[in-house]
């Protein structure tokens, strides 16, 4: 296996790769738009999948991909099988051995790479790589037969890289599907937008996260209605957070903003540490993404929309002393967008990620004094 084969940016650590998880939790009015739009014979010749990320969407590409490649080729008539009524394909099929293996012929998969010349990962799917799609293109052209191209994810090609797959969007080969997963779709040219079906995908709730989450082979404690509150729908945002012990993290954060306007100096100290270099890389990632989920659920529960349950012990009990009407809801909107600024540009120039968390946390409890003293 070559390096770049190695390299595999679509996936969580942790979990399997989307294309060797056999089922799919969530998705069914995605699933069944697809499955009509192929029984009616008018499938669309490039799909757009969109919704937040973790979600299922490049599942669903895989198994849609699959489904493509497996169905019998033909004109139908009297000996034509039967409809198909899922998009399920059979374990034995040989494509599903050659797509896990990436070794599927009239498959083609565009990612993020490794620079040949440095050896390091890509952040975009550049414009090489949409060259060689059109190569792809040609030299299939005449083995006949369906052709599925899976974009994972879209939004992180370059402009020149749209640029270079917009004419065949716009001139679609025959027999061939585009699959294009996307977290911002904002990110795509408009003309790319257009060319594509939007197919959207929405977050998971509670019992379909616990049972993705059971399927990766992650097991937890914790309840199917708290990880899909700390997650928010996102099976791959769950497992992240169950590698770095977000639940119990989290819970500190709730306790902590229960002690506003006094809050636990020495907690937010200890909560600070073991944040430095690579070691304390993906720590520190976690406690940013739920620092920024608990400013949101503030803001949000000031706005009349409370989380439906509880994240952590005592939350709602904080949510409602300290975000109790729309003032102070815009208190914590506000606020949230300046401490993702300020979080991001900390990282940004490498400031001691200690005396940021520090910093982050103060600020929270000078706002919640500033709330309950009005």
């Amino acid at each position: 296996m070559s390096e770049e084969e190695q390299y595999e940016p679509d996936r969580v650590e942790g979990v399997p790769h989307p294309r060797h998880t056999a089922r799919l939790f969530g998705q069914n009015r995605a699933e069944t738009a697809i499955l009509d739009a192929y029984n009616a014979g008018t499938l669309h010749h490039a799909w757009l999948l969109t919704g937040p990320r973790g979600i299922g969407k490049a599942t669903l590409a895989w198994r849609i991909a699959r489904f493509l490649l497996s169905q019998p080729e033909g004109d139908g008539g009297m000996f034509a099988p039967a409809a198909p009524d899922s998009l399920d394909t059979p374990e034995d099929h040989p494509v599903v051995a050659r797509v896990a293996s990436l070794g599927e012929p009239r498959l083609f998969l565009m990612r993020p790479t490794v620079n040949p010349q440095t050896g390091t990962p890509r952040r975009d799917i550049t414009v090489d790589t949409a060259r060689k799609l059109k190569s792809f293109l040609h030299l299939s052209a005449a083995d006949g037969g369906r052709r599925v191209v899976l974009i994972d994810s879209a939004d992180q090609m370059n402009v020149a890289t749209q640029n270079a797959i917009l004419k065949l969007l716009e001139e679609p080969p025959a027999l061939t599907t585009f699959l294009l997963v996307c977290h911002a779709p904002a990110r795509l040219l408009p003309t790319i937008r257009s060319r594509c079906r939007t197919l959207g995908c929405a977050p998971l709730g509670p019992a379909d996260l616990g049972a993705a989450l059971e399927q990766a082979g992650l097991q937890t404690d914790v309840p199917e209605m708290v990880m899909a509150q700390l997650a928010e729908g996102s099976v791959g945002e769950a497992a992240r957070l169950l590698h770095e012990n977000g639940p119990a993290t989290y819970a500190r954060l709730v306790a902590l903003m229960r002690g506003c306007p006094d809050m636990d100096r020495q907690g937010l100290v200890a909560l600070s540490q073991g944040l430095a270099g690579n070691a304390g890389l993906a720590k520190l990632d976690t406690l940013v993404r739920l620092i920024d989920l608990l400013i949101a659920r503030l803001a949000r529960a000031g706005a009349g929309a409370p989380p439906e349950a509880e994240a952590a012990k005592g939350e709602a009990d904080m949510l409602a002393r300290l975000s109790p009407d729309p003032w102070a809801a815009r208190e914590w909107a506000t606020l949230h967008q300046s401490v993702a600024a300020r979080l991001a540009h900390g990282r940004a120039v490498n400031l001691d990620p200690s005396t940021l968390i520090l910093d982050t946390g103060l600020t929270l409890n000078d706002t919640g004094r500033a709330i309950l003293s009005r």
